[in-house]
């Protein structure tokens, strides 16, 4: 039984920056709604969002019927919580909060099988392998877990060229919101000198020949971002779009 190729292969493969969005709601109905909208990929947040493993394995299924990829964010660089969610059969993590190469080492082995790493062997019986339906999966397994960790903090921009030379880390995702806090600018993604740091990580990230994305909402700031050299970029999310659309209908119907 073949697997979907990951977000790795499908960066490689694209001859454009991927276009991506959060699926922030937990919920298995809008992520099938946002897998249908023709969009790249998409990230279920388990960060930041009211996500748990049941509600992550239910959005995995309502996006596989689509041809959209599925990222997902863990809550941390935990060893535990990866070896679950990637039991869940999520092929593709985003790792939040690395900031150094050291960071970035445990989370590649967090995500392979001895002797490669330390991720506990229990693909018979979980939906990863489809239980044992997908031939050779603990000999390959690397093959079919794509892995990126995200910046975003003043010390892991200067650390960015370490973290993405590091064997086994994908591609690197820079969080603008924790970065600009982190630089005493709370809210300010936009600030010159948060935009600076963003761009100064594309360098250091690209220099290495690996992929950088970032989180831009705004329009403007993500086409800066595109133009820039991103190679994948988040470009709204479930609950901004429903909070900001159900604004305007307030806005424009209610006197």
């Amino acid at each position: 039984m073949p697997l979907p190729v990951t977000f790795r292969d499908a960066l490689a493969a694209a001859d454009r920056p991927l276009i991506g969005m959060w699926c922030c709601s937990g919920s298995p109905l809008i992520a099938e709604i946002c897998a249908g909208s023709g969009l790249d990929w998409l990230l279920i947040d388990g960060e930041h969002g009211p996500n748990d493993l049941g509600t992550i394995l239910t959005q995995l299924q309502a996006a596989a019927a689509y041809p959209v990829t599925t990222v997902v964010r863990v809550p941390s660089n935990d060893a535990v919580v990866i070896k679950q969610v990637l039991d869940l059969g999520a092929q593709n993590l985003l790792v939040p909060m690395v900031g150094s190469a050291e960071e970035a080492r445990a989370a590649v082995a967090a995500v392979r099988y001895p002797p490669g790493g330390i991720r506990g062997v229990g693909s018979a019986l979980a939906r990863s392998a489809r239980w044992g339906r997908v031939g050779g999966y603990l000999a390959d397994g690397d093959q079919h877990v794509s892995l990126v960790v995200q910046v975003e903090s003043g010390g892991a921009v200067e650390a960015a060229g370490e973290i993405a030379a590091v064997d086994g880390v994908d591609g690197v995702f820079v969080g603008p919101s924790d970065l600009a806090a982190s630089m005493g600018l709370l809210g300010q993604q936009t600030h010159p000198d948060v935009v600076d740091a963003v761009l100064r990580t594309f360098e250091a990230v690209r220099a290495q020949g690996k992929p950088v994305g970032v989180n831009a909402f705004d329009p403007e700031m993500a086409q800066r971002y595109l133009d820039a050299g991103a190679s994948f970029v988040a470009v709204g999310a479930d609950v901004a779009l429903l909070a900001r659309g159900s604004e305007a209908l307030a806005k424009r119907f209610i006197p």
